[in-house]
């Protein structure tokens, strides 16, 4: 039986619970990173970001304005 939301009851969770867990899921992943080695047309785009982030530190949003746009648009 494949995992779903619903088979592991995620689906109850009410939005704030998703998004943590969703946070923590990445986390896990990001944790076995060195597992999945990068393609190197995907090392130039992350060495770009970098780059342009070390330009323009200034130039970023918190995950708190961004979670709070996604629930306007959501009319949450």
């Amino acid at each position: 039986m494949a995992v779903t939301a619903r088979s592991l009851g995620i689906d109850k969770l009410d939005l704030n619970e998703r998004l943590a867990l969703v946070e923590e899921i990445w986390a896990t992943i990001c944790a076995d990173a060195r597992r999945f080695p990068l393609s190197q047309s995907q090392r130039i785009e992350l060495d770009r970001r970098v780059a342009d982030d070390d330009e323009f530190p200034d130039d970023v949003v918190s995950w708190d304005e961004v979670r709070a746009s996604i629930r306007v648009r959501l009319g949450r």
